[in-house]
Parts: structure tokens; sequence; C-alpha cells
């Protein structure tokens, strides 16, 4: 479906590259408007950026012979009519000064002040020398964006413009299409839901420097909780500590031990109507932790207990909520691998099981890719190729649907 989207060049040297974005974008068949700050056009000619969105690039927010009294005789405000009919805004390169002024509200040209005027979903995509990038008071402006529900698409590593290495290049321009269109995609199909999404891993204290853990990254239960958002569902995002964070502002409570997760599902589980048990629980926990440093002088031996499973309570706290559970396994045929996520679902109740097996190194725990087994409690298996979790989560969510 034909959409329109607004994209803010500033004066980074990025910029360049945002001429292909456009050229995606409209080769799928969307409007592009294209606002330039004066920085970028110092840099980079107008000309070029409306060749290739076929539409006249902003820049100025008073051009010349401007009269206040045609305002308000045909009631017309370029700038507000783009952002009326802006479904989705970009802002990229995003440099450290557009950042900033966004940030603490400043509406001083004509890009600033569009932003400000936009209901519609916005994505950041910063662009800047490492240190920077690194800067306190740009992480701090980034996170209140961030906290205003603005898409931050981070930059990646590499080679710099002004010859340094490190993080702070523009995300691969492919990749920022993929989220526009993702954005695009965004329906209510969960709207009036409430959902809860448990990602990452657990630990468990050995002395107060020391803990066991394991290699969960959270990046699968991360991804559901992104693909339930884009659908309009009410999240609750239960991620460990160690976890990485989700691109969306999407509410969420941070845990570090199996207690304290099972306390959170205890006190939020009323009325929820999906429950997906992402988070690598640990299966035991030191019989008694060690108060302060435990010397390294001396061998040391650890006793552990079994802890309670987590996925069986579930659905004894709430029987009407539908349970999406994981099953990891090491090295197993697929046929042993369904048996033993078949056993879970019964142990537990749940409404699906989805098994991995986290032996093989192209896939599961801290990689961006998995191969998954879904089964139903009607029995029916589906299985889902080797492919990025993100994909996976929209697959995922699509199916228990």
């Amino acid at each position: 479906m034909k959409k329109n989207i607004l994209i803010g060049v500033t004066g980074g040297i990025a910029a360049y590259k945002i001429l292909d974005l456009i050229r995606l974008l409209k080769k799928e068949g969307h409007s592009v408007f294209v606002i330039m700050t004066k920085g970028a056009t110092e840099m980079f000619s107008i000309t070029n950026f409306e060749k290739a969105s076929g539409n006249k690039a902003s820049v100025n927010l008073f051009e010349k012979n401007f009269n206040y009294k045609d305002v308000l005789n045909n009631r017309k405000v370029e700038h507000i009519e783009l952002a009326d009919k802006s479904d989705v805004m970009v802002i990229a390169p995003a440099t450290a000064n557009i950042i900033g002024k966004l940030a603490n509200g400043i509406a001083d040209d004509f890009l600033t002040t569009t932003v400000l005027a936009v209901t519609s979903p916005i994505i950041i995509c910063p662009s800047m020398n490492i240190n920077m990038w690194n800067n306190p008071i740009v992480q701090e402006n980034l996170a209140k964006l961030k906290s205003a529900d603005y898409q931050i698409i981070e930059p990646t590593s590499g080679i710099l413009a002004c010859g340094y290495e490190g993080m702070g290049r523009l995300e691969n321009v492919e990749i920022i299409n993929k989220e526009i269109n993702k954005l695009l995609d965004k329906n209510d199909s969960l709207k009036g839901k409430k959902i809860i999404i448990t990602a990452g891993g657990t630990t468990e204290k050995i002395d107060e420097v020391r803990f066991i853990t394991n290699r969960s990254s959270g990046k699968m239960g991360v991804a559901i909780a992104e693909e339930c958002y884009l659908r309009g569902a009410d999240i609750l995002l239960f991620r460990s500590k160690t976890s990485v964070h989700p691109r969306y502002l999407i509410k969420e409570k941070i845990f570090n031990t199996a207690d304290e997760l099972l306390q959170l599902i205890k006190a939020n589980i009323n009325d929820t109507d999906l429950f997906f048990q992402t988070a690598a629980v640990s299966d035991y926990k030191i019989d008694k932790s060690f108060k302060g440093k435990i010397s390294s002088e001396k061998p040391l031996e650890l006793r552990l207990i079994s802890q309670i499973k987590i996925i069986d309570q579930v659905k004894k706290l709430s029987p009407e909520t539908k349970l999406i559970a994981f099953k990891a396994e090491y090295g197993l045929s697929e046929k042993e691998l369904i048996e033993e996520a078949s056993k879970k679902m019964k142990d537990s109740n749940a409404d699906f099981i989805i098994a991995n097996d986290i032996s093989r190194k192209d896939s599961g725990f801290e990689s961006d890719d998995n191969e998954v087994y879904i089964i139903s409690k009607n029995g029916k298996i589906k299985k889902i190729e080797l492919t990025s979790k993100k994909k996976l989560g929209k697959q995922i969510v699509e199916y228990v649907l």
C-alpha cells in the first residue's frame, strides 16, 4: 500500500547514502518528501534529493516574500501539511545537533518544527564520530527521545568519515528501509490484548561478586515483544538485567534471579491473554550463598539445588491465559526434541511449546538466528527453518494467533 514518508536529512557526511534509501522507498511505491537542514544543503545538492524523491525538498521555514496574511487567508502552513500527511518520518543521518534539539523541544528550522508536529512514528538514525556517540550528553538525549516513543536505529561500527574506527556509522540503508516498512505494516490485530513476554537469562548468586547464569541474550523474547507491540498489544516485558534492549518504548520490569521473575509473574499475571515464557530460567541455584567475597586461595565445593519450574506455575496462577513456552535441548534428534517438548507441554499444560536445539553453532543462544519446532496442544507440529529471530518472532506470533 502506498504511504507518505518524510525524510529529514541533516548535515552529516552519511547523507549521500540517503539517496539510495529514497530510491528503495520509491521502488516500493511510496511517496517520499525530503526536508533538508541548511547544513545539509551546504554539503549536498538539493536537486539530487528532489530528483530522487520526485518532490520539492523543503529547507527554509520562511521562503522569500513570505506574507503572514497568505497563511491566515489560506489556512495552510507547509510544514504542518507535511506533518499531517506523514505515515512515517525518518531522520537520517541524525547528527548530535539534531538529536539535542529534538530531545529538548527546540524548533528553529523547517525540520525541527515539522518533527514536533508529526503524530506518526518517527525513526532516528544517528551517524557521528565515535567520541560524539559516546558522549554522555548525546546518550542522555537519545534516552529522552526513546522515552518519548522515538525509534532509534543505532549506528554500526567501522571506519568513519573522520578516519576513526568504531561505533558511529549510519546503519545500512536496506536495514533502515526494512524498519520503515515494519512500522508501515503495523496493525491492530492484538489491540486490547494483554501480553506478558519474558526474555533473557536468570542469574543466581554465589557470593557478593560471583554468580551462575546461562548464555541467553534475550533476543528471541525481545523480538516477540516488538512484534506484539507493532500489532497494538498492551505489553509487559519481563527482561533480565543482561538482556538486549527492545527498540521500541515497551513497558518492562527487570529481574535477576528466577525467584524475582516468579514474583513478577505472580504480581502481574491476572487478566493476561497471552504469556510467552521465553526467558532461560536456571534449573539450579546455590544451596547457600556466601557473604562477602569467597577467597580464591583454596578449592571450593558448591552444592546446587533444583529450583521450582516457572513454566509449570503459569497455568496454575492463571488457567485462562494462553501459554506459549520455549524448550531448549542440546544435541537431540528431531524426534527426541519433539518428544521432550511434548512432555513439557503436558507437565506445564502449555498451549504451545517452541523447541530448539542449542547445540547448533548457527542458531540459539547468543545468535541472531534460530530454527524451531512449534508443537500445538492438538498435536500439530510446525517447523520454521533457520531464519533471523526478528522474522521468527513475527512467524511465531502469527502462528499462535
